[in-house]
């Protein structure tokens, strides 16, 4: 009896073992995104940073704010601007990362939705997302981009790179600090 029940525990075990390696960067990295949700997340510059980008200086949040199958929004705050939301889309292994941008008023900017989708599973701690075509129709400066997120368990990073130029970008979110933030990006609708 006693070989019968280290035997199905040994199953057990390796069932288990088998499931989290058979999973795909992807999923790994989805997983660690969800238990981010609610939270919100202090950053700061830590390349590409330069006076009068916009970001430098200003108080940097993302916000983890809405978590349903298959999608999260992570709007990004940049001092008082509320226009930026981080749409992640999770459809046949792949991710998808589309920028939204708003007015105050709530209505579309003429440059949003732009970014690209993974052309691979990815790692679980590192998804890239090279520009797609709508980008490269919308902003054709902005083709050669390539974004990337990184996610750790101390720190979350949001990046650009710019290929053909210097252009590079980097925020570091500390993950041991959630902060208190209370704010809804322009035009959010619960």
């Amino acid at each position: 009896m006693k070989c019968i029940l280290f035997f199905c525990l040994l199953l057990t075990l390796a069932g288990n073992s088998l499931t989290a390696q058979s999973a795909t960067g992807v999923q790994q990295f989805w997983s660690r995104l969800e238990k981010l949700c609610g939270k919100s997340y202090e950053g700061t510059i830590t390349a590409g940073g330069r006076e009068g980008d916009g970001f430098t200086g200003q108080k940097l949040v993302m916000q983890v704010l809405d978590c349903k199958t298959g999608v999260i929004k992570i709007p990004f705050y940049v001092g008082e601007n509320k226009s930026r939301t981080w749409i992640l889309t999770h459809q046949q292994e792949k991710l998808t990362l589309k920028h939204d941008h708003r007015h105050q008023d709530g209505s579309p900017d003429s440059i949003t939705m732009y970014g690209g989708t993974a052309s691979n599973t990815g790692a679980a701690g590192m998804q890239v997302f090279p520009a797609d075509q709508q980008t490269c129709s919308l902003i054709p400066y902005a083709c050669g981009n390539v974004w990337w997120m990184t996610i750790e368990d101390k720190t979350f990073t949001y990046n650009l790179r710019r290929i053909g130029s210097d252009r590079v970008f980097t925020v570091s979110f500390n993950l041991e600090k959630p902060v208190t933030f209370n704010h809804k990006p322009w035009g959010w609708t619960d």
